[in-house]
């Protein structure tokens, strides 16, 4: 693989710590969501929110390569990307993600075949793919 860009981030404290890009743009506490034992009214996010965010904004690029090759306008359109954590059979956790598109003014068919294609295409896709359930839901 050619590398184009490596992104670089520092964590400090776990879930309860602190992450920083190496080029200081993004600086993030970090707490649990309350659901994991965390405070009512944190103020810092959590590693599956920016997971969530991560993939949803790469997903959404990918579906704009695809789009494009196919001729197809996708404007006005939204990647949601949720992510669930939880205990798995072995002790230790797992993620699940599911990526809901919507993609007005696009015809179901073809919606659900950008979909699939870009999740061809997507880099994190590409990465969980057969490590963790992704659910693709066009809205």
């Amino acid at each position: 693989m050619d590398i184009m860009y490596t992104a670089r981030a520092t964590a400090t404290g776990g879930r309860e710590g602190h992450v920083e890009s190496s080029d200081g743009l993004l600086k993030l506490d970090l707490l649990p969501p309350k659901e994991m034992g965390g405070p009512a009214d944190r103020t810092g996010t959590n590693p599956e929110q920016l997971f969530a965010a991560g993939y949803a904004a790469c997903f959404h690029g990918a579906l704009g390569v695809v789009a494009r090759r196919h001729k197809v306008s996708i404007e006005g359109s939204s990647v949601t990307g949720a992510v669930g954590i939880g205990k798995n059979d072995s002790g230790g956790f797992a993620l699940a993600v599911e990526l809901i598109v919507n993609l007005p003014g696009v015809e179901p068919e073809q919606a659900r075949q950008l979909v699939e294609e870009a999740h061809q295409v997507c880099p994190y896709s590409n990465a969980t793919r057969g490590n963790i359930d992704v659910k693709l839901t066009v809205a």
